[in-house]
């Protein structure tokens, strides 16, 4: 059972909101300050900030001066996809005449700039590589399009190792020396800046004619929907970042291929959340990394037609139902693996999960990681095969144990077992050679134990307390909605409360459908979503249960509703 914790809000004098609710909500979340809660675009970290961010705009003006021949080379995810579309836009916005982009096949290339990514640019013939989201971990890739003499800009946010690869410039919040306030950049976030520190030295140069400079504003809906699908902070600067981009598509002055993403995900463009764009437009954007090559889903975001854009989010749809499938079955044959490991049923035991199957799609491990991590509360690796002597693997972790620190540890410690590997706190991918599976197992285990204690392995659900019979209502909710932009490390608030069940029922197969009665007799509706059936069946005796909850609106027919998201129930 997960451990339940109130959140602890700030001592401070300072009013964040005439609401106390809100006023409460947002000192649990350390707002220390009403600055803080300003999201204009005003409040924007400069991109003179960012270190290198000149040297890499003059290059860039250059090769414009000289009509040289760019790529872009994104990655398979959903940043990775919105970093490439804003790169390409935005350079074709500028007048650049030769942009073109690559992004890797994850089966066959593997992630980012590699050997055989670099031999595909060589071929085609380029002048300068522009990275979008990777680029930091691309050593020899990198080292090959050097020896051929092409210029190499990197931008990305991924943490560095100790040394770095021998591009041109490298733009990364993250870098040691890099005093940006903001270590919280998505990869779309960074190219981001470095378009608009661009079209800043463009405009100096007079390059736009009177009435034509670009409004890189426009590219915003992409910037909000890569930070949230990467589910990076949302400090201040990226707050600002997102709430600008979701007000534009909301608005309707956003890419076609979002607005077609909504469409065939059944969401109201006008009142689209971040939850959305992170459970409903990024999962289909990225089933085509996945699946198939996120080239797709590119094409999708830069398309300017509708019905093509239509057309685009149809096949990204059809891939992201094939992906639930391999999912599911993926996550049967995990769980009986899991079921056989004693440890799980331990909290004693300071044991991560690794588990392999040579059958498995590469492309839905990662979900399959994170959903075993939600599951037993551990660090999880999933291992796919990767050719005939390689496994390609996907982590992920729980607060306190981070997940790339743990691979540094045991590459250092153990040099021979790793073949190469990064990422973040919270995610990392890695390769190691099959015939070390049991070794690296073994190793993993050891070292996970040195950054993990007993209770980190019990999961934690931390809620906003209860809401007071005068808060429970339509006007609440309405007011979180516009309270936001909510997200990782800025949660949307959880409530817990006392309710009586008066009717239960398992609805769209996997979900429990309620009619809530609360302590002062208020009936409330509540739904449950993808719930264990075999842990809660239809049962409709009246009972009283401890209930944790988010609060939503529900709209039927032109009315509007309350309804509860149940996240718990006890």
């Amino acid at each position: 059972m997960n451990k339940l914790i109130k959140r602890r809000t700030l001592q401070t004098t300072e009013q964040l909101s005439d609401s106390p609710l809100l006023n409460r909500i947002y000192q649990a979340r350390g707002v220390s300050s009403p600055d803080e809660l300003i999201l204009s675009l005003k409040g924007m970290l400069n991109p003179q900030g960012l270190a290198n961010i000149t040297h890499a705009v003059d290059l860039l003006y250059q090769s414009y001066l000289n009509n040289k021949r760019i790529t872009i080379v994104g990655d398979f995810d959903t940043d990775g996809a919105t970093s490439t579309a804003l790169a390409l836009l935005a350079l074709r916005q500028f007048g650049f005449k030769h942009v073109n982009y690559v992004i890797p096949d994850r089966i066959s290339h593997g992630y980012g700039l590699s050997i055989n990514i670099a031999e595909l640019i060589i071929q085609k013939g380029t002048d300068i590589v522009l990275t979008v989201d990777n680029g930091v971990s691309s050593f020899d890739g990198i080292d090959l399009l050097k020896s051929h003499n092409i210029c190499v800009i990197v931008t990305d946010h991924h943490l560095p190792a100790d040394s770095l690869p021998n591009a041109d410039v490298i733009i990364n919040p993250n870098l040691n020396y890099c005093t940006f306030q903001s270590k919280a950049l998505a990869g779309v976030g960074v190219i981001f800046y470095v378009m608009a520190a661009l079209r800043t030295k463009l405009r100096e140069e007079e390059i736009f004619k009177t009435g034509s400079e670009p409004n890189i504003t426009e590219l915003l809906d992409l910037v909000a929907l890569g930070t949230v699908a990467d589910v990076v902070s949302l400090d201040h600067n990226n707050r600002i970042l997102v709430y600008q981009g979701l007000n534009r598509i909301r608005s309707g002055a956003c890419r076609p291929g979002i607005k077609a993403l909504a469409e065939i995900a059944k969401r109201n463009l006008a009142k689209l959340q971040t939850s959305d764009l992170g459970f409903a437009i990024a999962p289909r954007l990225n089933a085509a990394g996945r699946l198939e090559n996120m080239a797709l889903g590119v094409e999708l975001l830069i398309c300017d037609d509708i019905y093509i854009a239509r057309k685009l989010a149809l096949e990204l749809d059809s891939l992201n139902q094939a992906r639930k499938e391999f999912e599911q079955d993926m996550k049967t044959e995990a769980l009986a693996i899991c079921a056989e490991l004693p440890y799980l049923q331990d909290s004693s035991q300071a044991k991560g999960i690794i588990v392999y199957q040579k059958d498995w799609h590469q492309g839905v491990i990662g979900i399959l990681a994170s959903r075993l991590k939600d599951q037993f509360h551990r660090p999880v690796i999933i291992f796919a095969k990767d050719g005939e002597e390689f496994l390609r693997g996907s982590a992920r972790s729980i607060p306190g144990v981070h997940i790339r620190d743990v691979l540094e540890r045991i590459n250092s410690a153990y040099p021979n077992l790793i073949v190469k590997f990064g990422g973040h706190a919270m995610a990392a991918g890695l390769t190691i050679k099959e015939k070390y599976l049991s070794q690296f197992q073994h190793y993993f285990n050891l070292i996970v134990q040195e950054f993990i204690e007993p209770e980190q392995l019990q999961g934690i659900i931390y809620t906003d307390g209860e809401l007071s019979a005068t808060e429970l209502n339509l006007a609440t909710a309405e007011l979180l909605q516009k309270s936001g932009p909510w997200g990782q490390h800025f949660p949307e608030p959880v409530f817990e409360g006392e309710f009586n069940i008066l009717q239960q029922q398992i609805v769209g197969k996997k979900h429990l459908k309620l009619l809530l009665e609360t302590k002062d007799g208020k009936l409330v509706d509540g739904i449950w979503f993808n719930i264990d059936t075999l842990l809660h069946p239809p049962d409709i005796s009246l009972r009283q249960v401890n209930i944790i909850y988010k609060l939503n609106i529900n709209e039927f027919r032109g009315e509007k509703n309350i309804q509860l998201f149940i996240e718990e129930l006890y």
